[in-house]
């Protein structure tokens, strides 16, 4: 492994010793990018034999390239303490997945996006989002736990909320005008909660539709019938 920048830390985890060796860098690069970072595991962590002292994980990380400039301090925006902890949250979450990839993260008055950017991130949404919805899930319990602000805590992957909410306007526009020209009630796919809040938003001020959920998790669905 080469590269301007090497450092080694240890975990409990090979996870974990991965999310210390960035760490690690952060402080000699403050404005690196993460998904340029080249890891190379020396030593699995191994929990040793009945009595044994347990052996960390090792772990080198190195930065291809020079340093990237640190900002000054005059042009780099400071993040709230609430930012700082989703940005610290979703790092660790992805370096235990040994996913590789940039945390961006967005407030305003009203919400705190984090965003995960890079390549091959499946396994951080999962399947249609349930593993992406249950980390926003429990980002969201986190930062609002003892927090003076409760904001929305939104977290997203590779743009897939915008592709699910596009898929999901479409689904629900079709079935809207199926309802609309056979007069008959159309049950949509079985779907998770914040999946059902889009679809009855979407159709909120559609004329001669109504919606309705109907069912028990975790085959919830929306139903639409004329108004």
């Amino acid at each position: 492994m080469t590269g301007t920048l090497r450092v080694e830390a240890t975990g409990e985890t090979v996870g974990e010793a991965k999310w210390n060796a960035l760490r690690e860098l952060e402080l000699l690069a403050p404005s690196l990018d993460k998904a340029a970072v080249v890891f190379e595991v020396l030593r699995d962590g191994d929990s040793g034999l009945p009595g044994a002292a347990p052996v960390p994980a090792r772990v080198a990380a190195a930065l291809a390239g020079p340093p990237p400039a640190a900002a000054s301090p005059s042009t780099q925006p400071r993040e709230s303490a609430e930012a700082e902890r989703l940005r610290r949250l979703l790092e660790r979450v992805t370096a235990a997945l040994g996913l590789r990839c940039r945390i961006e993260v967005a407030e305003d008055e009203a919400a705190l996006t984090g965003t995960c950017v890079g390549d091959d991130l499946g396994r951080l949404i999962g399947r249609r989002g349930q593993t992406l919805d249950a980390l926003q899930l429990l980002a969201g319990a986190i930062l609002q736990r003892g927090g003076e602000r409760r904001r929305q805590v939104v977290v997203d992957a590779a743009g897939y909320r915008e592709r699910r909410r596009r898929l999901l306007e479409g689904l629900a526009l079709r079935a809207a005008r199926e309802v609309l020209a056979s007069g008959n009630r159309v049950e949509l796919e079985p779907m998770s909660a914040s999946d059902r809040r889009l679809v009855h938003a979407y159709l909120e001020h559609r004329a001669g539709v109504a919606t309705a959920s109907e069912g028990v998790e975790p085959d919830r669905r929306v139903v639409l019938e004329p108004a």
